[in-house]
Protein backbone atom coordinates (compact mmCIF):
# COMPACT_ATOMS: atom_id res chain seq x y z
CA UNK A 1 0.00 0.00 0.00
CA UNK A 2 1.66 3.70 -0.96
CA UNK A 3 4.57 2.05 -1.86
CA UNK A 4 6.27 3.38 -5.42
CA UNK A 5 5.96 1.09 -8.51
CA UNK A 6 7.82 0.81 -11.69
CA UNK A 7 7.25 -0.72 -14.61
CA UNK A 8 9.80 -2.76 -16.23
CA UNK A 9 10.06 -3.22 -19.95
CA UNK A 10 11.15 -6.40 -21.53
CA UNK A 11 13.72 -6.17 -24.40
CA UNK A 12 13.70 -8.35 -27.12
CA UNK A 13 16.45 -10.37 -25.27
CA UNK A 14 13.64 -11.16 -22.78
CA UNK A 15 15.95 -8.84 -20.17
CA UNK A 16 14.68 -5.77 -18.22
CA UNK A 17 15.53 -2.42 -20.23
CA UNK A 18 18.49 0.07 -19.39
CA UNK A 19 15.61 3.00 -18.70
CA UNK A 20 13.82 0.23 -16.44
CA UNK A 21 16.95 0.00 -14.26
CA UNK A 22 17.50 4.08 -14.41
CA UNK A 23 13.64 4.48 -13.26
CA UNK A 24 14.79 1.67 -10.01
CA UNK A 25 17.52 3.22 -9.27
CA UNK A 26 15.58 6.55 -8.78
CA UNK A 27 12.49 4.84 -7.61
CA UNK A 28 14.58 3.31 -4.33
CA UNK A 29 16.12 6.84 -3.65
CA UNK A 30 12.12 8.47 -3.50
CA UNK A 31 11.13 5.05 -1.32
CA UNK A 32 14.04 5.86 0.91
CA UNK A 33 12.78 9.54 1.24
CA UNK A 34 8.68 8.38 1.88
CA UNK A 35 10.02 5.48 3.67
CA UNK A 36 8.14 3.04 1.75
CA UNK A 37 8.74 0.11 -0.61
CA UNK A 38 10.13 -0.16 -4.20
CA UNK A 39 7.89 -2.51 -5.87
CA UNK A 40 8.68 -3.60 -9.69
CA UNK A 41 6.18 -5.02 -12.57
CA UNK A 42 7.42 -7.35 -15.00
CA UNK A 43 4.87 -8.70 -17.75
CA UNK A 44 6.11 -10.98 -20.35
CA UNK A 45 7.17 -14.76 -21.06
CA UNK A 46 9.81 -16.63 -19.92
CA UNK A 47 12.07 -13.20 -18.47
CA UNK A 48 15.73 -13.71 -17.69
CA UNK A 49 16.38 -14.08 -14.01
CA UNK A 50 13.98 -10.57 -13.13
CA UNK A 51 14.74 -11.50 -9.31
CA UNK A 52 19.10 -11.83 -9.97
CA UNK A 53 18.46 -8.42 -12.06
CA UNK A 54 15.86 -6.40 -9.86
CA UNK A 55 17.09 -7.34 -6.71
CA UNK A 56 20.39 -4.98 -6.77
CA UNK A 57 18.80 -2.18 -7.48
CA UNK A 58 16.48 -2.33 -4.25
CA UNK A 59 13.77 -3.95 -5.32
CA UNK A 60 11.41 -4.97 -2.22
CA UNK A 61 8.71 -6.81 -4.79
CA UNK A 62 8.77 -7.70 -8.27
CA UNK A 63 5.36 -8.37 -9.25
CA UNK A 64 5.60 -10.99 -12.19
CA UNK A 65 3.44 -12.47 -15.19
CA UNK A 66 4.94 -15.15 -16.91
CA UNK A 67 2.40 -16.33 -20.00
CA UNK A 68 3.51 -17.02 -23.93
CA UNK A 69 0.70 -14.65 -25.17
CA UNK A 70 2.32 -11.65 -23.13
CA UNK A 71 5.85 -11.76 -25.17
CA UNK A 72 6.06 -9.46 -27.81
CA UNK A 73 4.28 -6.32 -25.59
CA UNK A 74 0.70 -5.98 -26.84
CA UNK A 75 -1.27 -3.24 -25.59
CA UNK A 76 -4.23 -4.44 -23.92
CA UNK A 77 -3.13 -7.34 -22.20
CA UNK A 78 -0.48 -5.75 -20.64
CA UNK A 79 -2.63 -2.61 -19.73
CA UNK A 80 -5.16 -4.70 -18.14
CA UNK A 81 -2.84 -6.54 -15.85
CA UNK A 82 -1.03 -3.46 -14.48
CA UNK A 83 -4.82 -1.79 -13.89
CA UNK A 84 -6.20 -4.98 -12.10
CA UNK A 85 -2.47 -4.84 -9.75
CA UNK A 86 -2.78 -1.17 -8.89
CA UNK A 87 -6.19 -1.20 -7.35
CA UNK A 88 -5.48 -4.03 -5.56
CA UNK A 89 -2.08 -1.99 -4.63
CA UNK A 90 -2.82 1.49 -4.66
CA UNK A 91 0.70 2.66 -5.47
CA UNK A 92 1.57 6.37 -4.50
CA UNK A 93 4.17 6.96 -7.31
CA UNK A 94 4.17 4.84 -10.64
CA UNK A 95 6.80 5.43 -12.96
CA UNK A 96 7.25 4.43 -16.60
CA UNK A 97 9.79 4.78 -19.44
CA UNK A 98 8.93 7.57 -21.95
CA UNK A 99 9.77 4.92 -25.10
CA UNK A 100 7.08 3.44 -27.24
CA UNK A 101 5.96 1.27 -24.88
CA UNK A 102 6.18 3.60 -21.83
CA UNK A 103 3.65 6.31 -24.00
CA UNK A 104 1.66 3.79 -25.29
CA UNK A 105 0.51 2.11 -21.91
CA UNK A 106 0.75 5.34 -19.26
CA UNK A 107 -2.11 7.15 -20.33
CA UNK A 108 -4.64 4.27 -20.30
CA UNK A 109 -3.48 3.42 -16.80
CA UNK A 110 -3.95 7.13 -16.40
CA UNK A 111 -7.13 7.72 -17.95
CA UNK A 112 -8.87 4.34 -16.62
CA UNK A 113 -7.67 5.22 -12.70
CA UNK A 114 -8.26 8.89 -13.24
CA UNK A 115 -5.06 10.24 -12.21
CA UNK A 116 -2.64 12.74 -13.78
CA UNK A 117 0.28 11.71 -15.60
CA UNK A 118 3.17 13.82 -16.62
CA UNK A 119 4.71 12.90 -19.72
CA UNK A 120 8.93 13.60 -20.49
CA UNK A 121 10.01 14.20 -17.27
CA UNK A 122 14.21 14.98 -16.67
CA UNK A 123 13.80 15.62 -12.28
CA UNK A 124 12.04 13.74 -10.24
CA UNK A 125 12.15 14.95 -6.21
CA UNK A 126 9.67 14.65 -3.18
CA UNK A 127 8.34 17.63 -1.51
CA UNK A 128 5.69 19.74 -0.10
CA UNK A 129 3.07 22.04 -1.30
CA UNK A 130 0.59 24.56 0.04
CA UNK A 131 -3.03 25.80 -1.39
CA UNK A 132 -3.52 28.98 -0.76
CA UNK A 133 -7.04 28.75 -2.11
CA UNK A 134 -7.98 26.27 -0.32
CA UNK A 135 -5.18 26.73 2.55
CA UNK A 136 -4.68 22.92 2.45
CA UNK A 137 -1.17 21.25 3.10
CA UNK A 138 0.09 18.69 0.98
CA UNK A 139 3.61 16.38 2.19
CA UNK A 140 5.30 14.09 0.26
CA UNK A 141 4.20 14.95 -3.18
CA UNK A 142 6.28 13.88 -6.41
CA UNK A 143 7.69 16.97 -7.54
CA UNK A 144 7.29 15.98 -11.72
CA UNK A 145 10.07 18.70 -13.26
CA UNK A 146 10.04 18.76 -17.16
CA UNK A 147 10.78 21.98 -20.00
CA UNK A 148 8.11 23.78 -20.81
CA UNK A 149 6.38 25.89 -22.98
CA UNK A 150 8.78 25.17 -26.15
CA UNK A 151 11.65 24.51 -23.12
CA UNK A 152 11.46 28.23 -22.39
CA UNK A 153 10.58 27.69 -18.74
CA UNK A 154 11.19 24.87 -16.36
CA UNK A 155 7.72 23.59 -14.61
CA UNK A 156 7.33 21.54 -11.69
CA UNK A 157 3.93 19.75 -12.08
CA UNK A 158 2.48 17.91 -8.69
CA UNK A 159 -0.73 15.43 -8.31
CA UNK A 160 -1.94 16.75 -5.14
CA UNK A 161 -5.44 15.02 -5.25
CA UNK A 162 -5.64 11.95 -7.11
CA UNK A 163 -3.54 8.58 -6.67
CA UNK A 164 -1.15 7.17 -8.24
CA UNK A 165 1.03 10.00 -8.78
CA UNK A 166 2.01 8.94 -12.45
CA UNK A 167 5.06 10.07 -14.72
CA UNK A 168 7.52 8.92 -17.52
CA UNK A 169 10.72 9.56 -17.59
CA UNK A 170 13.43 9.64 -20.73
CA UNK A 171 16.04 7.33 -21.19
CA UNK A 172 19.22 8.30 -19.90
CA UNK A 173 17.88 11.33 -17.83
CA UNK A 174 18.44 8.83 -14.64
CA UNK A 175 21.75 7.43 -13.59
CA UNK A 176 21.35 3.76 -13.65
CA UNK A 177 23.67 2.41 -10.17
CA UNK A 178 22.26 -0.87 -7.86
CA UNK A 179 21.86 -0.23 -4.53
CA UNK A 180 23.36 -3.28 -3.35
CA UNK A 181 24.23 -6.47 -4.56
CA UNK A 182 23.26 -8.25 -1.35
CA UNK A 183 20.12 -6.61 -1.12
CA UNK A 184 17.03 -9.29 -1.44
CA UNK A 185 13.34 -8.87 -1.80
CA UNK A 186 10.33 -11.42 -2.54
CA UNK A 187 8.87 -12.59 -5.83
CA UNK A 188 4.76 -12.49 -6.40
CA UNK A 189 3.25 -14.63 -9.84
CA UNK A 190 0.60 -12.26 -10.77
CA UNK A 191 -2.23 -15.43 -12.45
CA UNK A 192 -2.35 -13.45 -15.82
CA UNK A 193 -4.98 -16.00 -17.13
CA UNK A 194 -7.48 -15.74 -14.39
CA UNK A 195 -7.35 -11.22 -14.81
CA UNK A 196 -7.66 -11.51 -18.53
CA UNK A 197 -10.11 -11.64 -20.87
CA UNK A 198 -10.62 -12.98 -24.62
CA UNK A 199 -11.20 -9.07 -25.37
CA UNK A 200 -7.61 -8.40 -23.94
CA UNK A 201 -6.29 -10.52 -27.10
CA UNK A 202 -8.31 -9.15 -30.03
CA UNK A 203 -4.98 -8.07 -31.51
CA UNK A 204 -2.95 -10.57 -33.19
CA UNK A 205 0.71 -9.75 -34.17
CA UNK A 206 0.76 -11.97 -37.43
CA UNK A 207 4.13 -11.26 -38.18
CA UNK A 208 7.21 -8.74 -37.11
CA UNK A 209 10.36 -7.02 -38.42
CA UNK A 210 13.30 -6.12 -36.43
CA UNK A 211 16.15 -3.71 -37.33
CA UNK A 212 18.60 -3.38 -34.64
CA UNK A 213 19.87 0.83 -34.57
CA UNK A 214 23.31 1.11 -36.46
CA UNK A 215 23.69 3.95 -34.00
CA UNK A 216 24.78 3.90 -30.48
CA UNK A 217 25.35 7.52 -29.09
CA UNK A 218 23.58 6.51 -25.80
CA UNK A 219 26.79 4.62 -24.90
CA UNK A 220 29.46 6.53 -26.37
CA UNK A 221 31.97 7.38 -24.46
CA UNK A 222 33.06 10.64 -26.24
CA UNK A 223 30.51 12.45 -28.35
CA UNK A 224 31.44 15.21 -31.19
CA UNK A 225 27.93 16.84 -31.49
CA UNK A 226 27.29 19.70 -34.22
CA UNK A 227 24.14 22.51 -34.23
CA UNK A 228 23.10 24.12 -36.94
CA UNK A 229 26.17 26.48 -36.36
CA UNK A 230 28.21 23.73 -38.35
CA UNK A 231 26.89 25.38 -41.39
CA UNK A 232 26.24 22.74 -44.15
CA UNK A 233 26.51 18.90 -44.46
CA UNK A 234 29.67 18.87 -46.10
CA UNK A 235 31.21 20.83 -42.55
CA UNK A 236 29.68 18.08 -40.70
CA UNK A 237 32.36 15.78 -42.23
CA UNK A 238 34.46 17.77 -40.40
CA UNK A 239 32.98 15.86 -36.99
CA UNK A 240 32.94 12.84 -38.50
CA UNK A 241 36.41 13.25 -39.70
CA UNK A 242 37.32 14.08 -35.15
CA UNK A 243 35.05 11.15 -33.75
CA UNK A 244 36.78 8.86 -35.98
CA UNK A 245 40.19 9.58 -34.82
CA UNK A 246 38.64 9.90 -30.90
CA UNK A 247 36.86 6.94 -31.58
CA UNK A 248 33.53 8.82 -30.95
CA UNK A 249 30.13 9.17 -32.07
CA UNK A 250 28.68 12.30 -33.88
CA UNK A 251 25.45 13.95 -32.39
CA UNK A 252 23.76 16.76 -33.02
CA UNK A 253 21.10 19.12 -31.90
CA UNK A 254 17.48 19.32 -32.93
CA UNK A 255 18.12 22.43 -35.48
CA UNK A 256 21.13 20.65 -37.28
CA UNK A 257 18.97 17.35 -37.89
CA UNK A 258 15.64 19.74 -39.65
CA UNK A 259 18.05 21.38 -41.21
CA UNK A 260 19.00 18.26 -42.97
CA UNK A 261 22.30 17.67 -42.06
CA UNK A 262 22.18 14.58 -40.46
CA UNK A 263 19.88 11.71 -39.45
CA UNK A 264 17.22 12.08 -36.60
CA UNK A 265 18.85 9.09 -34.43
CA UNK A 266 21.86 11.21 -33.83
CA UNK A 267 19.61 13.99 -32.48
CA UNK A 268 20.75 15.01 -28.31
CA UNK A 269 18.15 17.06 -25.97
CA UNK A 270 14.58 16.69 -25.31
CA UNK A 271 13.16 15.38 -28.71
CA UNK A 272 16.13 12.99 -29.23
CA UNK A 273 18.63 10.78 -26.58
CA UNK A 274 19.46 11.82 -23.65
CA UNK A 275 23.50 11.20 -23.06
CA UNK A 276 26.37 10.93 -20.17
CA UNK A 277 29.39 10.70 -21.73
CA UNK A 278 32.71 11.55 -20.50
CA UNK A 279 33.77 14.24 -23.00
CA UNK A 280 30.87 16.29 -24.95
CA UNK A 281 32.35 18.42 -27.51
CA UNK A 282 29.80 21.04 -28.85
CA UNK A 283 30.22 22.25 -32.52
CA UNK A 284 28.06 25.73 -33.22
CA UNK A 285 25.64 24.53 -30.67
CA UNK A 286 24.14 27.76 -29.36
CA UNK A 287 22.54 25.75 -26.12
CA UNK A 288 18.67 25.75 -25.97
CA UNK A 289 17.22 24.18 -22.80
CA UNK A 290 16.13 21.55 -24.94
CA UNK A 291 19.66 20.71 -25.57
CA UNK A 292 21.52 21.15 -22.57
CA UNK A 293 18.38 18.84 -20.85
CA UNK A 294 19.64 15.74 -22.53
CA UNK A 295 23.97 16.04 -22.10
CA UNK A 296 24.21 18.65 -19.09
CA UNK A 297 24.93 15.25 -17.57
CA UNK A 298 28.35 15.07 -19.29
CA UNK A 299 31.71 14.34 -17.18
CA UNK A 300 33.25 17.25 -19.19
CA UNK A 301 32.10 19.94 -21.92
CA UNK A 302 34.00 21.27 -24.40
CA UNK A 303 32.03 24.19 -26.72
CA UNK A 304 33.54 25.44 -30.10
CA UNK A 305 31.43 28.58 -30.99
CA UNK A 306 31.71 31.74 -32.52
CA UNK A 307 29.14 33.19 -29.97
CA UNK A 308 31.10 34.39 -26.60
CA UNK A 309 27.60 34.51 -25.16
CA UNK A 310 26.06 31.32 -26.16
CA UNK A 311 23.75 29.91 -23.68
CA UNK A 312 25.89 26.37 -23.81
CA UNK A 313 28.99 27.96 -22.93
CA UNK A 314 27.61 28.36 -19.30
CA UNK A 315 27.78 25.07 -18.56
CA UNK A 316 30.75 24.27 -20.97
CA UNK A 317 34.17 23.37 -18.77
CA UNK A 318 36.21 24.49 -21.88
CA UNK A 319 35.01 27.28 -24.46
CA UNK A 320 36.64 27.58 -27.77
CA UNK A 321 35.83 31.13 -29.45
CA UNK A 322 35.98 30.18 -33.38
CA UNK A 323 34.74 28.84 -36.03
CA UNK A 324 34.16 24.75 -36.64
CA UNK A 325 35.65 25.18 -39.63
CA UNK A 326 38.99 26.50 -38.57
CA UNK A 327 39.21 24.87 -35.14
CA UNK A 328 37.91 21.22 -35.59
CA UNK A 329 41.17 20.85 -38.73
CA UNK A 330 43.66 21.84 -36.20
CA UNK A 331 42.15 19.14 -33.22
CA UNK A 332 42.61 16.53 -36.02
CA UNK A 333 46.38 17.93 -36.74
CA UNK A 334 47.36 18.06 -33.60
CA UNK A 335 46.06 14.70 -31.98
CA UNK A 336 47.03 12.96 -34.46
CA UNK A 337 50.84 14.59 -34.10
CA UNK A 338 50.40 14.26 -30.30
CA UNK A 339 49.15 10.67 -29.71
CA UNK A 340 50.47 7.36 -30.13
Amino acid sequence: MNNIFVYCEVTEERSIADVSLELLSKGRKLADDLKVKLEAVVIGHKVVKPEALLYPFGVDVIHYADDEKLFPYTTLPHTSLIIELFKKEHPEIVLFGATSIGRDLAPRVASALRCGLTADCTSLEIGDHFENKTQTEFKNLLYQIRPAFGGNIIATIINPETRPQMATVREGVMKKEAYSVKYKGKLIKMDARSILRDEDFAVTIIERHLEKSRIDIKNSQVIIAGGYGVGSKENFKLLFDLAEILGAQVGASRAAVDAGFVEHERQVGQTGVTVRPKLYIACGISGAVQHRAGMDQSAQIISINTDAGAPINQIADYTIIGSVADVIPKMIKYYRKNSK
